[in-house]
């Protein structure tokens, strides 16, 4: 039986998390006794579907290191990222178009989703490998969402049906990707996510179902619930 193909994964993990207003960036805060980093990174490194991952740090960030079992170091590549998520996604894919080809799939993943599934991946490669465009995990949204007008009130609530929140990895060619991006750089615009920049080429990314528990650490709160994700799931 032939052995299935790797990809590799661009992780940006230059920002510094204003949001969460700690004193250190989100990916190395503490998390069921290690980083969210570390978390995340085991277990993008432990699935065989993936080959390796550029990390996009930034330029003084000598702290990813400790955050890499020494099992999966020789699978790290670091770069220098950016002050936005696109641009580290960028600096990682001009990375990878140096020495992989145009019409190779790369994912690219949150450094703050640790708690990734990886039937998920595994459930994400499988499906977009045939696929012409790539797509993205996504979650169908359970609750009402209202749409606020300019005064702050209610100006719509769209049919939640169709309705999906975006999650990561997602997963398109290297070389499309890189000129989606590219296109948004010379719009003067900055895409939230890899499926944003590629829908503004006229693409219309695959949405592939994923665990609602791929939660992103964005809030304090949020550090709570992904250490009981990873607990639930079985001994730390």
């Amino acid at each position: 039986m032939t052995a299935a193909t790797a990809y590799w994964v661009v992780v940006p993990a230059a920002g510094c998390g204003q949001r969460m207003g700690a004193t250190v960036p989100k990916q190395y805060l503490p998390l069921a006794g290690r980083t969210v980093l570390a978390w995340t990174l085991d277990t993008l490194l432990a699935h065989p579907r993936v080959a390796g991952v550029v990390l996009a740090v930034a330029a003084d960030d000598a702290r990813w290191r400790d955050a890499v079992a020494p099992a999966h170091a020789a699978r790290v590549r670091p770069v220098v990222g950016g002050s936005e998520r696109a641009d580290s996604v960028e600096a990682g894919l001009e990375l990878l178009a140096a020495e992989r080809p145009a019409d190779e799939w790369v994912l690219v993943h949150d450094a703050v989703r640790p708690c990734v599934h990886p039937g998920d991946i595994e459930r994400l490669v499988s499906t977009l490998e045939g696929d012409e465009v790539g797509g993205l995990l996504a979650a169908l949204c359970s609750d009402t969402i209202k749409q606020a007008d300019a005064g702050s009130r209610v100006g719509a609530t769209p049919d939640r049906r169709t309705l999906w929140r975006a999650l990561t990895p997602q997963m398109f060619r290297l070389g499309e990707l890189r000129a989606a991006y590219a296109r948004a750089r010379a719009a003067d615009r900055v895409p939230t996510d890899e499926s944003a920049a590629i829908e503004s080429g006229g693409m219309r990314p695959r949405l592939v179902a994923g665990r609602n528990d791929n939660v992103k650490i964005t809030r304090t709160e949020d550090l709570v619930l992904a250490e009981a994700i990873l607990r639930a799931r079985g001994p730390l």
